[in-house]
């Protein structure tokens, strides 16, 4: 099979139940894969070096500064890179798609695509809420691409040249995420983050707008959302969700994912947020 000249990059800490099926679903059809591993403790880099030579050890901070460092200082022979995280696969579809726009679009009239995103929570295809329209920018030139090292959890692929939006997917499943109390604890230590990142009032790479890329559409919202009441937007945004975007045809999966991600998460930061403003950053 010909590779197409895209080199992969992938973060890792302790993904050994993830990275084989992310591993597994490029190898075979991209022309590098680079693994940024931050001290992993469990298999997950004797995994990685079944399918690559190309790995690399740097100390995690946030993932915006991992990816930067990642990007400057890797070895990256290709214009063109996929950035991945360890839970990401592949689809066949999206694969089949980029042999095509590589083979036949005019790629220097672009820097960066859009894919589709397809959550998996719990085994589960979670198809509303707003997901079953959530694009993520994953394929981009590495002298195009900006990453904000202000956003300490969620990070962008940030591109302001031209883009396209891809038909086919990436699948989200984080199989150590079947284990809710780790999914629960993670978002414990996210909602610090987050909530630090709303009070820091950073200015966007990207002007925001309801009918622009999907970024610039996820910035004019989140604005809309920070402007609202600590506390009260919680119920909203999952109102919203869970009714308005048809959550509730997930199922039980669904319910806990949308009641979760949606308002219990976000109440935590609104919680955090209140705490800060109130004690300070750093309470004994």
């Amino acid at each position: 099979m010909k590779k197409i000249p895209i080199s992969a990059i992938i973060l890792t800490y302790n993904e050994e139940k993830n990275i084989e099926k992310c591993l597994k679903s490029i190898y075979e059809w991209v022309d590098e894969i680079f693994i940024v591993d931050s001290f992993s403790n469990d298999r997950t880099v004797e995994i990685a070096k079944k399918y690559t030579d190309k790995i690399y050890k740097h100390e995690f901070i946030t993932h915006s500064i991992q990816w930067n460092w990642a990007i400057k200082n890797l070895p990256i022979k290709n214009e063109w890179i996929l950035g991945l995280d360890a839970d990401q696969e592949v689809s066949e579809e999206l694969k089949i798609e980029l042999y095509n726009v590589f083979r036949n679009l005019p790629l220097e009239n672009f820097d960066g695509f859009y894919v589709r995103r397809k959550q998996i929570f719990m085994g589960k295809w979670i198809k509303y809420g707003g997901y079953q329209s959530k694009y993520l920018l994953k394929i981009f030139k590495k002298d195009k691409v900006f990453i904000d090292e202000k956003e300490l959890v969620d990070h962008h692929f940030y591109i302001k040249g031209k883009t396209k939006k891809l038909k086919g997917y990436i699948v989200e499943n984080n199989l150590k995420e079947n284990d809710i109390s780790f999914w629960l604890k993670k978002h414990i230590k996210y909602a610090e983050y987050m909530a630090k990142e709303e009070l820091n009032k950073k200015i966007s790479f990207l002007s925001p707008s309801l009918f622009g890329s999907p970024d610039r559409k996820v910035i004019f919202l989140k604005n809309i959302y920070c402007k609202l009441p600590l506390f009260i937007r919680p119920f909203i945004y999952f109102l919203y969700r869970y009714f308005i975007r048809f959550g509730f045809i997930d199922g039980v999966e669904g319910l806990i994912f949308h009641f979760l991600q949606g308002f219990w998460f976000r109440f935590i930061v609104d919680v955090k947020i209140w705490e800060i403003k109130k004690y300070g950053n750093t309470r004994d």
